[in-house]
């Protein structure tokens, strides 16, 4: 699902573009890295310095491309890698949490789950944004616990140290870590009030210590994009954005789709379970790790699957557990096919799913937009001071390009602008192949297209 050669639309486009302007500059984020045009800083999609993710992915993707060079392959490398340790994490978290069985289960869910693969491929918003969090959130999630068994400084500083790479790749729902943290610390009997105290702002420097010098930073030397980019980020509370509108409980509804549809059965018993097991807060924690993301994501008004993700560890251990449950007391069960037909179907209906998206028999074909791309590169190739009006995929292009590329015509008196300043300008004309597309405008008294 990685191996697409083209870049996918919302939104790993712009991260890679962004992130491939950043090798120049790492502390300045741009997504026009030349605009030769007037620009809204406001519009995410068209401006110039580009804010409206935290920096952490940009510079893993960055990183790639410096190992690996740019291009689309090296984009979802870190996703790749990060999704792969998930997996192990997953296994850990519930041999840690129960035993092996339930263990196991959660990392084959993790591994095979389509949202995360199509995620990490880059296929579905929010892409690599949403791998990343996921990544350091759970990591986070499990160094708690290992600090609240062991009761180790250095466990619970780089616990700190996780949480805060979190909110540095989709800011503070990765505060979600704390409660949790408090109920595995609970759960151990091992600390004092003062300690449980102490500890719990020992946790809490790490993640001012990492968060804290990007936003005094962005602030300070980007004042109008960092300002309107925390009040957009307010927005997504209280208004419906980018056109992702839906009901209440959609979160709730998409549950079926990415974890099959039997996934209730197993959450409502969880939760009688943790209601039952009141003073295990164990259970609570994981209770915790999966209600809050899906109750506070169904009252924010712009909604998009990806949002909860986070919480699909906890989702793998609760499913795991459940499976457990079937298989120890199978012989309880007054119809002996209940507990197999319900393994079955626990197993079998999301694995149907990731097949769905993952579309194991169908030829993923680089697309006519792509094809015409690359016959651009052909003729533009790395050329400086190189402009493309008019093309369907500006963002696309600059990507593999050091061009500046625009969706649209160029007026008379900016053209006539940019070839005074030495540019070489591109007017793609449509509906024609790609090489006849292009056009090289010469300039005497009046523009004129050749």
């Amino acid at each position: 699902m990685s191996s697409d050669l083209f870049l996918h639309p919302w939104d790993e486009r712009y991260h890679a573009l962004v992130a491939k302007n950043m090798l120049e500059h790492p502390l300045i984020p741009t997504l026009f890295e030349t605009p030769l045009r007037n620009y809204d800083y406001r519009m995410w999609t068209y401006n110039h310095v580009w804010l409206h993710k935290q920096p952490l992915t940009l510079w893993g993707i960055m990183s790639s491309f410096a190992l690996f060079g740019v291009n689309t392959i090296a984009v979802r490398i870190p996703s790749i890698l990060l999704t792969t340790l998930g997996t192990i994490i997953s296994y850990q978290l519930g041999k840690q949490l129960f035993n092996t069985r339930v263990a196991f289960f959660s990392s084959l869910f993790y591994a095979t789950n389509g949202l995360i693969l199509e995620v990490t491929s880059g296929r579905i918003p929010t892409d690599h944004v949403d791998i990343f969090f996921l990544f350091f959130v759970q990591l986070a999630v499990f160094l708690a616990w290992e600090f609240a068994q062991r009761k180790s400084l250095l466990l619970n500083l780089i616990c700190g140290v996780c949480i805060g790479l979190a909110v540095l790749s989709k800011w503070l729902p990765a505060l979600i870590v704390l409660p949790i943290w408090g109920a595995f610390v609970l759960h151990s009997k091992r600390f004092t009030f003062k300690e449980f105290i102490a500890y719990g702002l020992i946790l809490v420097l790490p993640i001012i210590a990492i968060v804290l010098p990007w936003q005094l930073y962005i602030r300070s030397t980007f004042p109008l994009e960092a300002a309107w980019e925390s009040s957009f980020n307010a927005k997504h509370v209280f208004e419906v954005l980018d056109v992702q509108a839906q009901p209440w409980y959609y979160h709730f509804t998409m549950l079926r789709i990415n974890y099959g549809e039997l996934i209730y059965l197993p959450l409502l018993w969880f939760v009688y379970k943790t209601i039952k097991k009141r003073t295990n807060w164990k259970y609570w924690g994981l209770f915790i790790w999966i209600a809050i993301p899906y109750l506070f994501f169904a009252i924010v008004q712009t909604k998009m699957q990806g949002y909860t993700l986070f919480a699909a560890p906890a989702v793998f251990v609760v499913l795991g557990l459940f499976i457990h449950y079937l298989i120890r007391f199978r012989k309880s069960f007054k119809y002996k096919w209940v507990p197999i037909l319900g393994l079955i179907l626990l197993i079998g209906l999301p694995i149907r799913f990731t097949i769905e998206r993952l579309k194991p028999f169908h030829t993923v074909e680089i697309p006519q937009w792509q094809v015409d791309i690359n016959s651009l590169v052909e003729e533009i190739g790395k050329q400086e001071k190189v402009v493309v009006f008019n093309v369907n995929h500006p963002i696309e292009l600059m990507f593999h390009t050091n061009c500046t590329a625009y969706n649209t015509r160029p007026s008379d008196e900016l053209a006539q602008k940019l070839y005074d300043k030495g540019y070489t300008i591109y007017v793609i004309q449509k509906n024609q192949s790609v090489r006849e597309e292009i056009t090289y405008l010469y300039y005497d008294s009046l523009v004129s297209e050749i």
